[in-house]
């Protein structure tokens, strides 16, 4: 019986993983690169006094501003829409950048969520205006954070510290942040975007993982 059990873990995960990346619209494509090297948030202070950095990572990066009461509705609508179905991945983070006025509401702000959602898997950083709007800015994108370093919308960074998005959508063009307050956007354009980047990934350690085998032979 465990024999079989193994067997079918063993059949089963993969052919789960390639329809779950599968379900993309745009399924193993690459996702565009629309701003090269980002600044990184490395010399950001943290929630939890590690260094949270984009590189190596896959990030989904958040500019919520210092009036977290106001964000709750954007914080849910990304987590449960986006986040939960990839915190599993180790190399898949959520960073928010917040003002250092935030700080005192960060830990009830994460609290009223943890039953809802892996808080752990969140990277809280905190800067000055001054350093966030330099982070913003080096995006490169026709978005604007306003007097509370806030901006709806969210981006997807990967492990090069590049913008990544849509060079061609349908209804803007060029696509470089998601909007948190709608839900359409996040469930359609963001998750197909997270997907294509995950699996664009994969396949590049599959294809690593096979030439050092060659190479080793």
């Amino acid at each position: 019986m465990k024999k079989f059990i193994v067997l079918g873990v063993l059949f089963v995960l993969p052919i789960t993983a390639y329809l779950f990346f599968a379900s993309a619209k745009n399924n193993f494509a690459r996702l565009p690169v629309l701003t090269e090297n980002v600044k990184d948030v490395s010399a950001f202070d943290s929630s939890t006094d590690s260094v949270v950095s984009f590189k190596d990572k896959i990030s989904v990066v958040a500019f919520f501003g210092s009036d977290l009461e106001d964000i709750k509705g954007n914080t849910f609508n990304l987590d449960q829409k986006i986040l939960t179905k990839y915190y599993g991945f180790n190399d898949f983070q959520f960073v928010i950048v917040l003002p250092e006025a935030a700080r005192p509401e960060v830990e009830e702000y994460v609290e009223k969520f943890k039953d809802i959602s892996d808080t752990k898997k969140w990277k809280i950083v905190f800067g000055s205006p001054e350093q966030i709007k330099e982070v913003f800015q080096s995006f490169k994108t026709p978005h604007h954070l306003d007097e509370n370093s806030f901006s709806p919308y969210v981006f997807i960074v990967d492990k090069n510290a590049n913008l990544r998005g849509r060079d061609e959508d349908e209804d803007t063009g060029r696509l470089y942040g998601y909007d948190s307050r709608n839900i359409a956007e996040l469930s359609n354009k963001m998750d197909d975007d997270v997907k294509v980047i995950l699996a664009e990934y994969r396949l590049a350690l599959k294809k690593y993982n096979r030439q050092n085998k060659i190479e080793k032979k």
